[in-house]
């Protein structure tokens, strides 16, 4: 039974898309937030997201670009916006598809059905998991294992951590952070990255005071150093 991820504000839109993926044997979790998106895609991986481009905390672009740093998952774009610029945009982002509301819920269901058909991208060589003052850091399994067994990362540390982790040796910049975190009315809120960024080195760091891999760039942003 393949899962769906479906993401919208619209209660409506939200019990339909449930009602009629449910009746066709789609297992379905919903999110009404960016944030609450990318926890659950973070959590477990699901067989396709439906994404609508409107949501109240985060830009639904930055969602989008957010799952397709974590995965390949099919992504179908539903949204208001009709406009060729949108539509390319999204596609540019990592949509494999976009569907304009409103929509007819069967060329909904067939759209789906073909991403779902498309077979994986061909993988190369899997890249080693990154390793963090002696922890192994597992992002598709959501686990980090040190030398003195597991460690338990908050659902924030870890969409903060694998955001670093998308962009290893690159800066990024600390609003982005907040921005994908928190949304972006927490643009300003540089204390809260402190306090996060904080704990992970005390949890991954050798010497948390002396961090080798969770670097700060003050007034910046951070990096993560491999």
């Amino acid at each position: 039974m393949s899962e769906i991820l479906v993401v919208d504000d619209e209660p409506a839109l939200l019990s339909t898309l449930r009602i009629n993926l449910g009746a066709r044997q789609y297992a379905v979790r919903t999110a009404t937030t960016g944030g609450e998106a990318l926890d659950r895609a973070a959590h477990r991986v699901p067989d396709a997201v439906l994404l609508d481009l409107g949501l109240p905390d985060l830009d639904g672009m930055d969602v989008l670009r957010g799952l397709r740093r974590r995965s390949a998952v099919p992504i179908i774009v539903l949204s208001g916006r009709s406009g060729a610029a949108d539509r390319i945009g999204a596609l540019d982002a990592g949509a494999d598809d976009y569907l304009t509301k409103p929509f007819l819920m069967e060329e909904l269901l067939a759209r789906l059905r073909a991403v779902l058909r498309r077979p994986p991208a061909a993988a190369g060589p899997a890249a080693p998991a990154p390793v963090i003052g002696g922890h192994t850091v597992d992002l598709a399994a959501t686990t980090v294992t040190g030398p003195d067994g597991p460690v338990r990362l908050t659902p924030t540390e870890w969409r903060i951590l694998a955001l670093l982790l998308a962009n290893p040796g690159r800066l990024v910049p600390g609003r982005q952070i907040l921005r994908e975190v928190w949304g972006p009315a927490q643009e300003q809120r540089g204390n809260y990255l402190r306090v996060y960024l904080a704990g992970l080195r005390r949890k991954l760091e050798r010497d948390p005071a002396r961090p080798r891999h969770l670097i700060t760039e003050p007034g910046i942003g951070y990096r993560y150093e491999p």
